[in-house]
Protein backbone atom coordinates (compact mmCIF):
# COMPACT_ATOMS: atom_id res chain seq x y z
CA UNK A 1 0.00 0.00 0.00
CA UNK A 2 1.01 3.64 -0.38
CA UNK A 3 1.03 4.17 3.40
CA UNK A 4 3.38 1.22 3.93
CA UNK A 5 5.65 2.46 1.15
CA UNK A 6 5.79 5.91 2.72
CA UNK A 7 6.63 4.48 6.13
CA UNK A 8 9.43 2.36 4.63
CA UNK A 9 10.90 5.43 2.99
CA UNK A 10 10.80 7.31 6.28
CA UNK A 11 12.53 4.42 8.06
CA UNK A 12 15.19 4.27 5.37
CA UNK A 13 15.92 7.96 5.74
CA UNK A 14 16.07 7.72 9.55
CA UNK A 15 18.54 4.85 9.33
CA UNK A 16 20.63 6.87 6.86
CA UNK A 17 20.62 9.78 9.30
CA UNK A 18 21.80 7.42 12.03
CA UNK A 19 24.69 6.17 9.91
CA UNK A 20 25.92 9.64 8.89
CA UNK A 21 25.59 11.19 12.36
CA UNK A 22 23.14 13.96 11.43
CA UNK A 23 21.26 13.11 14.60
CA UNK A 24 24.18 14.16 16.83
CA UNK A 25 24.81 17.30 18.82
CA UNK A 26 28.41 18.56 18.98
CA UNK A 27 30.79 20.20 21.43
CA UNK A 28 34.26 21.73 20.96
CA UNK A 29 37.30 20.50 22.85
CA UNK A 30 38.76 22.18 25.94
CA UNK A 31 42.41 21.28 26.39
CA UNK A 32 45.57 21.58 28.50
CA UNK A 33 49.11 20.56 27.51
CA UNK A 34 52.29 19.77 29.45
CA UNK A 35 55.62 18.60 28.01
CA UNK A 36 58.82 16.99 29.25
CA UNK A 37 62.00 17.02 27.12
CA UNK A 38 64.77 14.44 27.62
CA UNK A 39 68.26 14.16 26.14
CA UNK A 40 71.98 14.86 26.67
CA UNK A 41 74.49 16.35 24.20
CA UNK A 42 78.20 17.15 24.27
CA UNK A 43 79.43 20.33 22.57
CA UNK A 44 82.81 21.98 22.08
CA UNK A 45 82.76 25.64 23.16
CA UNK A 46 85.59 27.96 22.14
CA UNK A 47 87.74 28.82 25.14
CA UNK A 48 85.95 26.28 27.30
CA UNK A 49 86.38 22.88 25.65
CA UNK A 50 83.91 20.01 25.68
CA UNK A 51 80.81 20.61 27.77
CA UNK A 52 77.84 18.32 28.42
CA UNK A 53 74.40 19.94 28.16
CA UNK A 54 71.30 18.33 29.61
CA UNK A 55 67.65 19.41 29.63
CA UNK A 56 68.33 22.11 32.23
CA UNK A 57 70.86 23.78 29.91
CA UNK A 58 69.08 23.60 26.56
CA UNK A 59 65.45 24.05 27.62
CA UNK A 60 64.82 27.77 27.47
CA UNK A 61 61.89 29.59 29.07
CA UNK A 62 58.41 28.84 27.72
CA UNK A 63 57.68 31.82 25.49
CA UNK A 64 54.02 31.14 24.74
CA UNK A 65 51.28 28.95 26.16
CA UNK A 66 51.51 25.23 25.32
CA UNK A 67 55.04 25.45 23.89
CA UNK A 68 58.58 24.34 24.67
CA UNK A 69 61.96 25.57 23.43
CA UNK A 70 65.09 23.53 22.68
CA UNK A 71 68.46 25.23 22.13
CA UNK A 72 70.19 24.00 18.97
CA UNK A 73 73.00 26.56 18.57
CA UNK A 74 74.74 29.13 20.77
CA UNK A 75 77.18 32.05 20.83
CA UNK A 76 79.01 32.35 24.16
CA UNK A 77 80.73 35.48 25.49
CA UNK A 78 82.65 34.68 28.69
CA UNK A 79 84.01 36.73 31.60
CA UNK A 80 81.97 39.89 31.07
CA UNK A 81 82.35 42.57 33.76
CA UNK A 82 80.94 46.04 34.24
CA UNK A 83 83.46 48.48 32.75
CA UNK A 84 84.42 50.60 29.76
CA UNK A 85 85.37 49.19 26.33
CA UNK A 86 85.16 50.05 22.63
CA UNK A 87 81.74 49.60 21.05
CA UNK A 88 81.40 46.98 18.32
CA UNK A 89 81.22 48.75 14.93
CA UNK A 90 77.55 49.07 14.06
CA UNK A 91 76.78 49.58 10.37
CA UNK A 92 80.20 51.10 9.75
CA UNK A 93 79.97 53.60 12.62
CA UNK A 94 83.54 54.53 13.39
CA UNK A 95 85.04 57.61 15.00
CA UNK A 96 88.20 59.66 14.47
CA UNK A 97 88.17 61.99 17.46
CA UNK A 98 86.30 62.40 20.73
CA UNK A 99 84.09 64.97 19.01
CA UNK A 100 82.47 62.12 17.06
CA UNK A 101 81.24 60.52 20.31
CA UNK A 102 78.40 62.07 22.32
CA UNK A 103 78.64 61.44 26.05
CA UNK A 104 75.54 59.67 27.40
CA UNK A 105 74.26 58.75 23.94
CA UNK A 106 72.84 55.31 23.04
CA UNK A 107 70.32 53.77 20.68
CA UNK A 108 68.55 50.47 20.12
CA UNK A 109 71.66 48.93 18.54
CA UNK A 110 74.07 50.06 21.26
CA UNK A 111 75.59 47.69 23.81
CA UNK A 112 76.16 50.46 26.36
CA UNK A 113 76.26 54.20 27.11
CA UNK A 114 78.84 56.33 25.29
CA UNK A 115 81.51 57.92 27.51
CA UNK A 116 82.45 60.60 24.98
CA UNK A 117 85.86 59.06 24.15
CA UNK A 118 87.01 57.66 20.79
CA UNK A 119 89.25 54.63 21.38
CA UNK A 120 90.92 51.88 19.35
CA UNK A 121 88.73 48.94 18.43
CA UNK A 122 91.51 47.14 16.55
CA UNK A 123 94.74 48.04 14.76
CA UNK A 124 92.99 49.98 11.98
CA UNK A 125 89.66 51.15 13.42
CA UNK A 126 88.35 53.32 16.22
CA UNK A 127 84.89 53.30 17.81
CA UNK A 128 83.19 55.21 20.59
CA UNK A 129 83.90 53.90 24.08
CA UNK A 130 80.88 52.71 26.08
CA UNK A 131 80.10 51.81 29.67
CA UNK A 132 78.78 48.27 29.39
CA UNK A 133 79.30 44.59 30.15
CA UNK A 134 82.79 44.12 28.70
CA UNK A 135 84.05 42.53 26.53
CA UNK A 136 81.06 43.10 24.26
CA UNK A 137 79.62 40.20 22.28
CA UNK A 138 81.49 40.14 18.96
CA UNK A 139 79.86 37.47 16.82
CA UNK A 140 76.61 38.21 15.00
CA UNK A 141 76.19 35.03 12.92
CA UNK A 142 75.57 31.60 14.49
CA UNK A 143 78.11 28.78 14.02
CA UNK A 144 77.70 26.38 11.10
CA UNK A 145 77.07 23.52 11.59
CA UNK A 146 74.95 24.04 14.70
CA UNK A 147 76.76 23.22 17.96
CA UNK A 148 73.75 21.32 19.33
CA UNK A 149 72.71 19.51 16.16
CA UNK A 150 72.57 16.34 18.30
CA UNK A 151 69.33 17.73 19.75
CA UNK A 152 67.51 15.95 16.92
CA UNK A 153 67.82 12.79 19.03
CA UNK A 154 66.16 14.40 22.06
CA UNK A 155 62.64 13.23 22.87
CA UNK A 156 59.59 14.97 24.26
CA UNK A 157 56.67 13.45 26.13
CA UNK A 158 53.48 15.38 25.38
CA UNK A 159 50.65 15.04 27.89
CA UNK A 160 47.35 16.36 26.53
CA UNK A 161 44.25 16.37 28.71
CA UNK A 162 40.97 17.15 26.96
CA UNK A 163 37.37 17.66 27.97
CA UNK A 164 34.05 18.08 26.19
CA UNK A 165 32.03 20.04 28.77
CA UNK A 166 28.61 19.47 27.18
CA UNK A 167 29.03 15.70 27.53
CA UNK A 168 31.11 15.70 30.73
CA UNK A 169 33.65 13.58 28.83
CA UNK A 170 37.33 13.58 29.86
CA UNK A 171 40.27 11.88 28.14
CA UNK A 172 44.01 12.26 27.62
CA UNK A 173 46.39 11.22 24.88
CA UNK A 174 48.07 8.73 27.24
CA UNK A 175 45.30 6.19 26.83
CA UNK A 176 44.21 3.79 29.65
CA UNK A 177 45.94 0.82 28.02
CA UNK A 178 49.30 2.66 27.91
CA UNK A 179 51.37 1.58 30.93
CA UNK A 180 54.94 2.44 31.96
CA UNK A 181 56.40 -0.44 29.97
CA UNK A 182 54.61 0.75 26.84
CA UNK A 183 55.83 4.33 27.24
CA UNK A 184 59.43 3.21 27.63
CA UNK A 185 59.42 1.30 24.35
CA UNK A 186 56.82 2.85 22.00
CA UNK A 187 57.98 4.52 18.78
CA UNK A 188 55.92 6.64 16.42
CA UNK A 189 57.33 4.80 13.41
CA UNK A 190 55.29 1.75 14.33
CA UNK A 191 52.64 3.28 16.62
CA UNK A 192 50.91 6.52 15.60
CA UNK A 193 49.41 6.94 19.09
CA UNK A 194 52.77 6.99 20.92
CA UNK A 195 52.92 10.29 22.91
CA UNK A 196 56.75 10.36 22.91
CA UNK A 197 58.28 12.15 19.94
CA UNK A 198 61.87 12.30 18.66
CA UNK A 199 62.52 15.95 17.75
CA UNK A 200 64.30 15.04 14.52
CA UNK A 201 61.24 13.06 13.40
CA UNK A 202 58.91 15.94 14.24
CA UNK A 203 60.95 18.37 12.12
CA UNK A 204 61.23 15.84 9.28
CA UNK A 205 57.47 15.19 9.25
CA UNK A 206 57.01 18.97 9.03
CA UNK A 207 58.99 18.86 5.78
CA UNK A 208 62.22 20.35 7.15
CA UNK A 209 65.81 19.21 7.69
CA UNK A 210 66.85 19.39 11.34
CA UNK A 211 70.55 20.14 10.69
CA UNK A 212 69.60 23.19 8.61
CA UNK A 213 66.87 24.48 10.89
CA UNK A 214 69.13 24.06 13.95
CA UNK A 215 71.55 26.79 12.77
CA UNK A 216 69.22 29.79 13.16
CA UNK A 217 66.21 28.17 14.80
CA UNK A 218 62.53 28.45 13.98
CA UNK A 219 59.01 27.47 15.02
CA UNK A 220 57.35 24.08 14.51
CA UNK A 221 53.67 23.39 15.13
CA UNK A 222 52.57 20.08 16.66
CA UNK A 223 48.87 19.73 15.85
CA UNK A 224 46.69 17.33 17.86
CA UNK A 225 43.23 16.70 16.44
CA UNK A 226 40.46 14.99 18.42
CA UNK A 227 37.55 13.97 16.16
CA UNK A 228 35.37 11.98 18.53
CA UNK A 229 32.16 9.98 18.27
CA UNK A 230 30.81 9.40 21.77
CA UNK A 231 27.90 7.10 20.92
CA UNK A 232 28.10 3.86 22.85
CA UNK A 233 27.88 1.55 19.84
CA UNK A 234 30.47 3.45 17.81
CA UNK A 235 32.56 5.26 20.42
CA UNK A 236 35.87 6.47 19.07
CA UNK A 237 38.05 9.17 20.61
CA UNK A 238 41.77 9.04 19.87
CA UNK A 239 44.21 11.79 18.90
CA UNK A 240 45.74 12.31 15.45
CA UNK A 241 49.08 14.12 15.22
CA UNK A 242 50.44 16.25 12.38
CA UNK A 243 53.33 18.70 12.07
CA UNK A 244 54.18 21.85 10.12
CA UNK A 245 56.64 24.75 10.15
CA UNK A 246 55.04 28.01 11.28
CA UNK A 247 57.72 30.68 10.70
CA UNK A 248 59.21 32.04 7.47
CA UNK A 249 62.37 30.06 6.80
CA UNK A 250 63.84 31.92 3.82
CA UNK A 251 66.51 34.41 4.94
CA UNK A 252 66.02 36.51 1.83
CA UNK A 253 62.31 36.95 2.60
CA UNK A 254 62.57 38.16 6.18
CA UNK A 255 64.88 40.57 8.01
CA UNK A 256 65.37 38.41 11.08
CA UNK A 257 65.08 34.70 10.23
CA UNK A 258 65.00 31.99 12.85
CA UNK A 259 64.52 32.33 16.59
CA UNK A 260 66.99 33.42 19.27
CA UNK A 261 67.24 35.11 22.66
CA UNK A 262 69.94 35.98 25.19
CA UNK A 263 70.42 34.99 28.80
CA UNK A 264 73.32 35.10 31.27
CA UNK A 265 74.82 33.10 34.14
CA UNK A 266 76.36 35.19 36.93
CA UNK A 267 79.11 34.47 39.45
CA UNK A 268 81.51 36.35 41.74
CA UNK A 269 85.28 36.24 40.99
CA UNK A 270 87.64 37.97 43.48
CA UNK A 271 84.75 40.02 44.79
CA UNK A 272 83.74 41.23 41.32
CA UNK A 273 80.52 40.17 39.61
CA UNK A 274 81.05 38.47 36.26
CA UNK A 275 78.71 36.86 33.81
CA UNK A 276 78.74 34.49 30.85
CA UNK A 277 76.43 35.69 28.09
CA UNK A 278 74.62 33.15 25.91
CA UNK A 279 72.89 33.97 22.64
CA UNK A 280 70.76 30.88 22.17
CA UNK A 281 69.31 29.83 18.83
CA UNK A 282 66.73 27.09 18.84
CA UNK A 283 63.42 25.61 17.82
CA UNK A 284 60.18 26.45 19.58
CA UNK A 285 57.54 23.75 19.38
CA UNK A 286 53.96 25.03 19.66
CA UNK A 287 51.42 22.35 20.62
CA UNK A 288 47.99 23.23 19.21
CA UNK A 289 44.89 21.18 20.01
CA UNK A 290 41.73 21.09 17.90
CA UNK A 291 38.67 18.88 17.90
CA UNK A 292 35.01 18.25 18.43
CA UNK A 293 32.84 15.43 19.72
CA UNK A 294 29.38 14.29 18.65
CA UNK A 295 26.81 12.29 20.56
CA UNK A 296 23.28 11.07 19.88
CA UNK A 297 20.63 13.70 20.54
CA UNK A 298 17.02 12.52 20.83
CA UNK A 299 15.87 16.08 20.24
CA UNK A 300 17.80 16.30 16.97
CA UNK A 301 16.28 12.99 15.83
CA UNK A 302 12.73 14.11 16.66
CA UNK A 303 13.29 17.39 14.78
CA UNK A 304 14.54 15.48 11.76
CA UNK A 305 11.63 12.99 11.81
CA UNK A 306 9.18 15.88 12.16
CA UNK A 307 10.65 17.73 9.21
CA UNK A 308 10.68 14.52 7.14
CA UNK A 309 7.01 13.83 7.88
CA UNK A 310 6.12 17.41 6.96
CA UNK A 311 8.00 17.04 3.70
CA UNK A 312 6.12 13.88 2.73
CA UNK A 313 2.82 15.49 3.66
CA UNK A 314 3.56 18.32 1.26
CA UNK A 315 4.67 15.95 -1.49
CA UNK A 316 1.34 14.11 -1.34
CA UNK A 317 -0.42 17.35 -2.14
CA UNK A 318 1.18 18.47 -5.42
CA UNK A 319 -0.81 21.68 -5.42
CA UNK A 320 0.54 22.72 -2.02
CA UNK A 321 4.07 21.76 -3.02
CA UNK A 322 3.87 23.79 -6.23
CA UNK A 323 2.58 26.79 -4.30
CA UNK A 324 5.40 26.54 -1.78
CA UNK A 325 7.98 26.39 -4.59
CA UNK A 326 6.39 29.34 -6.38
CA UNK A 327 6.33 31.49 -3.22
CA UNK A 328 9.95 30.57 -2.45
CA UNK A 329 11.13 31.52 -5.94
CA UNK A 330 9.21 34.79 -5.79
CA UNK A 331 10.70 35.65 -2.38
CA UNK A 332 14.21 34.85 -3.67
CA UNK A 333 13.77 37.15 -6.70
CA UNK A 334 12.50 40.01 -4.54
CA UNK A 335 15.48 39.60 -2.16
Amino acid sequence: SSKLTSMCKICDICIEQFIFFYYQEFDLVVSSVTTKVKGVAQINLTGVGEVVWDEVDYSGPSQVKNSFFVTTNVIVTRNQKQGKCPEVPLKGRYCRTDQDCEKGACDQQSHGIQTGSCVKFDVLRKTCQVSAWCPIEMKSHPPRPALLAAAENFTVLIKNNIRFPAFNFIRRNILPEMNDTYLRSCQRGSDSLCPIFRLGDVVREAGEKFSEMAVEGGVIGILINWDCNLDRLMQHCKPKYSFRRLDEKESNKTLYPGLNFRYAKYNIVNGVEERTLYKAFGIRFDVMVFGQAGRFSFIQLIIYIGSTLSYYALVRDHTVLAAVIQVSIHAFILR
